[in-house]
C-alpha cells in the first residue's frame, strides 16, 4: 500500500512543480508528508502497524529490533540525501515578482531532478540495505525523503526570493 501512496504522492508533487504559483512561506505539504512518511517508516522498522502502537505505547523497545542501527543510519543517509538534492534543484526553479507576490514555476529540468534524486534515494538505500533482509527501507523512507527535499528547496527558494527586487 506504502508503493501506491508514494507514487500518488510523486505524480502530485511533480504537477505542482511545474504549475504557476503563488511562492508561500507555508510547510502544510512537508508537515503532512513527514507525518505519514514517520508512520510508514515506524510500520516497517517494527514490522507492522501493531508493532508500531505496542512501540508508540511503550510495550515495545528499539533495541530489540533486528538490523535497528544500520535501519536508523540508512534513512539518516537516505534524509542527507534528500536535503542535497532540495538544495540542486531550488535553482531550476523560476521566480518573479509581479503584483506585489513572488510567483515560482519549475522547469523540465526541475522535473528531472526530481527523478534523478528519487533514482538517488532508492539506489542509496539499496546499496546501503543489501544483505539485511530490509530491501524495502527506500519504499518506506520515500515519503520522509520527499518532505525533507522539498522543505529544503522551499528554504532556498524563500531565500532566494527576498533578493528580488520590489517594484
Amino acid at each position: 500500500m506504502s508503493i501506491v501512496i508514494d507514487v500518488a504522492a510523486l505524480l502530485w508533487l511533480l504537477a505542482r512543480q511545474v504549475r504557476t504559483r503563488q511562492l508561500k512561506e507555508s510547510y502544510k505539504v512537508p508537515v503532512i508528508l513527514g507525518i505519514v512518511g514517520l508512520f510508514e517508516f515506524g510500520a516497517f522498522v517494527l514490522g507492522g502497524g501493531q508493532q508500531l502502537a505496542s512501540f508508540l505505547k511503550g510495550h515495545r523497545s528499539f533495541a530489540t529490533i533486528p538490523d535497528g542501527r544500520m535501519i536508523i543510519a540508512a534513512a539518516a543517509g537516505s534524509l542527507i540525501l534528500a536535503a542535497a538534492t532540495g538544495a540542486l534543484r531550488a535553482p531550476t526553479v523560476r521566480l518573479w515578482r509581479q503584483d506585489g507576490q513572488v510567483w515560482r514555476k519549475g522547469t523540465w529540468l526541475t522535473v528531472i531532478l526530481w527523478i534523478v534524486s528519487i533514482g538517488a534515494h532508492l539506489g542509496y538505500d539499496a546499496f546501503i540495505a543489501h544483505g539485511t533482509g530490509k530491501a524495502d527501507i527506500g519504499d518506506a523512507t520515500m515519503l520522509l525523503f520527499f518532505a525533507v527535499s522539498l522543505t529544503v528547496q522551499r528554504w532556498m527558494l524563500i531565500a532566494r526570493s527576498r533578493r528580488i527586487p520590489h517594484g
